[in-house]
């Protein structure tokens, strides 16, 4: 079963649009009814941590689990690069261009990582973020840029190594930058910069669910233990939050456990007619020659069954998958086919991508699993 994205109503991409109402930037809206009183804001971000699993796993979260369940959606695919820039650009994925893990773009001849902002695959070492300038291509006004032009102070509390890369630059631009080191540090950062200033928006980022998620299965006891970590985690926060403060934690996506896998480095009929083949395993962007496509329709749909939706281009962009526009910039970097998973199968590499196709929880695609994630509101 496969859900539809809120876009406009209820998806990641209306979050800060919403904060920024609330904190009264001019021209934003309060899409989500959030209503804020406050005057400072935090949005934490949980990666990997889906509306289903949190309900599943209720006992290892009781703070989070507390009070109304409120859930958004992501956008298509439900992917980290995409989700994130839908939360930091505040439009959907056809507005925004980050349409995927690895999209083609055009003028170059391997697909880019989106995520790592490289291309992907073997080839001559390119400095991406010369060749393809991430403010350039991702032009529009990141919602921080919009916040700290009506005086808010942001900040964004996260892994060093995001500070400079080239997705934060892409579509987290315009905050100050405070390097996480660790749980204690993280909770440090937000609660420091929320005090900074009595107007302050701070956008943080928890990578370790996901990480957990993708290796040991979000079933696992593991993600479980994990898990109760993190709801210290917004607990800790939640308590020391200055007066005047709100915590808004959310997600990127869900997940699922795979129990089996199609894999395209070793189903020959697969790869008749593909030129590239970009996304993730359970939503992939399939780039085919010229003329190709309705074969490729067909033997992928004979070689996958009824788990997978196979649809063109225009039709996925037709039916609303990356939001009501999609420029033409944009839908370029779409596969001539999109695929997506609906039971609990995924198309792999084992060749191309062995460390991936090895993984246990995978997301991407538009299950009510892998697309609701969980909205908590804690205000002093």
């Amino acid at each position: 079963m496969f859900d539809a994205p809120r876009y406009g109503s209820g998806s990641l991409s209306d979050l800060f649009p919403s904060v920024l109402a609330c904190l009264g930037v001019p021209g934003a809206v309060d899409r989500l009814g959030l209503g804020l009183t406050a005057r400072r804001v935090c949005v934490l971000l949980i990666d990997g941590l889906g509306a289903e699993a949190l309900a599943q796993r209720a006992a290892a979260a009781p703070f989070l689990s507390g009070g109304e369940p409120v859930t958004l959606t992501a956008g298509f695919p439900s992917t980290t690069a995409t989700s994130i820039a839908s939360l930091g650009v505040g439009v959907p994925p056809g507005s925004h261009g980050i349409v995927g893990y690895l999209m083609r773009v055009p003028g170059h001849d391997r697909l880019v990582n989106s995520l790592r902002w490289r291309l992907n695959g073997e080839g001559p070492t390119v400095d991406l973020s010369r060749e393809l300038v991430p403010e350039r291509f991702q032009p529009t006004a990141t919602v921080f840029e919009r916040a700290a032009a009506d005086g808010i102070a942001v900040t964004q509390v996260a892994p060093g190594y995001q500070a400079t890369s080239g997705l934060t630059r892409a579509v987290l631009r315009g905050c100050a930058f405070r390097p996480s080191l660790s749980f204690g540090d993280l909770v440090d950062g937000v609660v420091t910069a929320l005090r900074a200033s009595d107007r302050a928006l701070v956008y943080a980022y928890h990578g370790d669910l996901d990480t957990t998620g993708h290796v040991r299965g979000p079933s696992s006891d593991a993600w479980a233990y994990e898990l109760a970590h993190v709801d210290r985690l917004v607990e800790t926060i939640a308590a020391h939050l200055p007066p005047d403060a709100a915590l808004l934690v959310t997600a990127d996506h869900g997940m699922v456990e795979l129990e089996s896998t199609v894999d395209f480095d070793t189903v020959a009929e697969m790869r008749d007619g593909v030129v590239q083949l970009g996304g993730e395993p359970r939503a992939r962007h399939v780039y085919t020659a010229d003329g190709a496509a309705a074969d490729v329709v067909d033997a992928w749909m004979g070689c996958l069954g009824a788990d997978f939706e196979v649809g063109t281009r225009e039709d996925v962009i037709g039916r609303g998958w990356f939001g009501p526009v999609v420029t033409s910039e944009i839908a370029d970097r779409i596969g001539d086919l999109v695929v997506a998973a609906r039971g609990l199968r995924a198309v792999v590499r084992s060749g191309a991508e062995p460390l991936q196709s090895a993984l246990i929880g995978h997301h991407g695609s538009l299950t009510p699993a892998e697309l609701n994630v969980p909205l908590r509101t804690f205000a002093r």
